[in-house]
Parts: C-alpha cells; sequence; structure tokens
C-alpha cells in the first residue's frame, strides 16, 4: 500500500497536507528540533521512529500549536499556521490528535465525549452529532459501550474512543502521538488495527510509534530523527532493510534486537 511512489518525489502540484519549512523548537538551552524541512501530501502515512529525545512528541505538538516554534513556518493544507485566536482554533478542528493517555471526560459517557466538540465547536444538533458518533463508534469497534464511562472501559478502548473523538471533528490530519505506549500488550493490536483501516482509507497520518510492525505494514514513509533534526526520511522498505545513518542502524539494532 503507497499513495506517493517516492516520498522524495513533488506532489504533482498540488499543495502538500502539511508543510514544515527550517522549523526551530528551543525549551531553554535545549535545541528540541534543529530546522526542520518536511512536505507531507495528501493521504500519505508518515511514521516517525527515533531514539527518546530526538524531537518526534515535539514535532507532533508543533504542527497543532501545541507549542509555538521559535523560527521557521509551518502549513496546514497551504495555510500558514496562526499564532493564536479563532484561525487557530479552526485550523485546530482540522487537524486531529491521539496522544499517549486518552484525555477523555470522566464525567461524561463514552458518547458524550465524542458529540461533545461537534456540538459545542461545530454548533451540530444533538440528534446529528449522537448519529454520527455512533457511525464512528461502529467504526472502532465499540458501539456497544456507548453508554458507558471511560472508567468502565479497557485502556485500548479508550484509545479507540479517543480516536473516534478526533474523527468527530471531521479532521484533514490525524496526529498520533505514540498512541499505543501506554497500553497493555494484549490491547495494542485492536488500536493498531483501527489506526491501519484509516490508513488505507486515505487519511493523512503522522504516527510517532515504537510499534515496527504497524511502520512495515502501514506506513508510506519513515522519518527517522535524533538530536532534533531529520536524519533519514525513505519507505519503510529501504529504512528496515537498509538503513543509511549510523544512528538509524544503531536505533533499529537495540529495538530488532529484543
Amino acid at each position: 500500500m503507497t499513495h506517493a511512489p517516492n516520498p522524495r518525489s513533488e506532489t504533482g502540484g498540488e499543495t502538500p497536507m502539511i508543510t514544515l519549512a527550517s522549523v526551530d523548537k528551543h525549551f531553554g538551552d535545549f535545541h528540541a528540533l534543529r530546522d526542520i524541512c518536511l512536505e507531507i501530501p495528501r493521504g500519505q502515512v508518515v511514521i516517525v521512529l527515533g531514539p527518546s529525545g530526538s524531537g518526534k512528541s515535539t514535532l507532533c505538538r508543533c504542527i497543532n500549536r501545541l507549542e509555538t516554534i521559535d523560527s521557521g513556518e509551518i502549513r496546514i493544507d497551504g495555510k500558514v499556521l496562526p499564532a493564536e485566536g479563532k484561525g487557530l482554533a479552526k485550523l485546530r478542528e482540522e487537524v486531529g490528535m491521539v496522544f499517549q493517555q486518552f484525555n477523555l471526560f470522566a464525567h461524561k459517557t463514552i458518547l458524550e465525549n465524542v458529540t461533545l466538540a461537534p456540538i459545542k465547536v461545530k454548533k451540530m444538533s444533538k440528534a446529528d452529532a449522537e448519529k454520527k458518533a455512533m457511525a464512528l463508534l461502529e467504526r472502532v469497534g465499540i458501539a456497544d459501550q456507548a453508554g458507558k464511562y471511560p472508567a468502565q472501559l479497557s485502556g485500548g478502548q479508550q484509545q479507540r474512543v479517543a480516536i473516534a473523538r478526533s474523527l468527530a471533528m471531521d479532521p484533514k490530519i490525524m496526529l498520533f502521538d505514540e498512541p499505543t505506549s501506554a497500553l497493555d500488550p494484549e490491547m495494542v493490536n485492536e488500536v493498531l488495527d483501527v489506526m491501519t483501516s484509516l490508513a488505507k482509507e486515505g487519511m493523512t497520518m503522522l504516527v510517532v510509534t515504537h510499534e515496527m510492525g504497524f511502520a512495515k505494514k502501514a506506513g508510506d514513509r519513515v522519518i527517522f530523527m535524533a538530536d532534533g533534526a531529520v536524519v533519514e526520511d525513505t519507505d519503510p522498505d529501504s529504512f528496515f532493510t537498509a538503513p543509511e545513518s549510523d544512528r538509524a542502524k544503531d536505533f533499529l539494532g537495540k529495538i530488532l534486537g529484543h
């Protein structure tokens, strides 16, 4: 499954869904992102790999402006990321994000968690929002849990609710920041299966993960980061069989050696 024949190729005149141009980010003296330049075309599934502290999560958080950048430019579907205000809120609707932690509202039912933003932000009627939410919960395999509260669900189920909640806003892009790292091993695949089906449907996705099987199966492209910089940018097959940099070889040796 590849949407883009060559990750480095031009997008055929189409505006990239995500563009980062010379992006830098510091936390105090720590240089978290170093001169990041990336173009991600519509429908591409990009897997971001790298050791801890390499800048993967920061990259994700800068793309939907949870973190501000020091210099450079980020565009979503051709539009420059606004710093604040209504423009930023509008853009956040277009960029769904799923974190390690599920961030569900504990005092609201699963259905209420998924309908909240469409009703409040998109001014959708309660009936329409619930109909849409039920279709999404069906899609992620937990429609039968709609009346329960988050604490009554397993971690894998809660993460699938978090994905459904993001999809309820009809995002153009989905960002996943290590969505399975807080889950027990037996729950990981149920979340990855939902993500794989999203990838097959053509959702533009940026996925920070340590799940190498998912990277090989669902990814169109692998970006390997180290020390805040993009070290390799290639297709999964090339990355896993013939990594070019010593950093990537070392990383794969540690991960695949277990």
